[in-house]
């Protein structure tokens, strides 16, 4: 049988970082979707609703895979902004600026992740190292692909 794993664990805990920060890039991507103007309007208008779709499908699964675990994901706005490393976008933004906060953004996310893949290794959770190392290889692509739309 599984070892199950306590809300206290700090592999639940990892996964609720991820949770956390999912959810607030969630709503930061919706918001760049909404507000992007410019003339790459319909270039970016596209790319982050893509963005935004995989978004909730990486938020859903980390959620998911706690629930498994059988803990519980943070499932509040006030929870995730106190938990989350990403911070909500500005509403201020330009498309420029949009694209690069996207970047730190995966950038903050992937280093996360790193260490996360090392956590669950070390407690033998390679359901989740797996996850996460899914994830981080979905990021790190479309960090290549940003950097390159920004010229970098």
């Amino acid at each position: 049988m599984s070892k199950v794993l306590t809300k206290a664990s700090p592999i639940i805990e990892v996964l609720n970082k991820q949770v956390a920060n999912w959810s607030v890039l969630y709503t930061k991507l919706h918001n760049y979707h909404w507000y992007v103007k410019g003339e790459n309007f319909f270039t970016l208008h596209i790319k982050f609703e893509e963005l935004y779709t995989e978004a909730g499908l990486h938020l859903d699964t980390i959620a998911e895979r706690i629930l498994s675990l059988h803990g519980q994901p943070v499932a509040t706005m006030k929870e995730q902004l106190a938990s989350a490393s990403i911070k909500e976008a500005k509403s201020t933004e330009t498309a420029n600026q949009m694209v690069g906060q996207i970047v730190d953004d995966f950038e903050l996310i992937a280093n996360e992740l790193t260490k996360a893949i090392e956590d669950a290794e070390h407690h033998k959770d390679q359901p989740t190292a797996d996850m996460f190392i899914a994830i981080r290889s979905s990021i790190e692509k479309h960090s290549w692909m940003l950097h390159a739309y920004l010229g970098k």
